[in-house]
């Protein structure tokens, strides 16, 4: 059998249907200096989501400037899959931010714990100690 064949003509090597950045869940990276590679309604377009997002609202605006009110509404769709790109970004990093913030105070409250610890260990010997030189002091009276 021949194997040209077997492989329809977009066949991608790393067995996704998008491009080699994708993680092993099917997620785009959350980066939001990844670079995309979108085709547009009429031509490719190359940038971040941030680039993508503006450049779309602003080739949408043009079309509808121009009475080309179907390609205008092809490219708000377009912009508003970057918009909603940009927005998962965003809730990924303040979702972050949180984890981190989080990890930080539960370090703080370990440290403070130890800390505290070892304070009243220190205290809790102290007064043994002067018990102790009491108590030989009484008996040498």
């Amino acid at each position: 059998m021949n194997m040209k064949r077997m492989r329809s003509r977009h066949h991608r090597p790393n067995g996704g249907g998008g491009g080699g950045a994708r993680h092993n869940n099917g997620q785009m990276p959350l980066n939001r200096n990844h670079v995309f590679d979108s085709n547009g309604p009429d031509m490719r377009v190359r940038g971040t989501a941030q680039q993508l997002f503006e450049k779309y609202l602003q080739l949408g605006r043009d079309a509808t400037g121009t009475g080309d009110r179907i390609l205008a509404e092809a490219y708000f769709q377009h912009a508003e899959h970057y918009f909603r790109i940009l927005n998962a970004m965003a809730q990924a990093a303040q979702q972050s931010q949180m984890e981190r913030q989080e990890r930080h105070q539960q370090r703080l409250r370990v440290q403070q714990e130890h800390e505290h610890g070892e304070g009243r260990r220190h205290h809790d010997e102290q007064p043994d100690e002067q018990s102790e030189e009491e108590s030989s002091e009484e008996t040498a009276e």
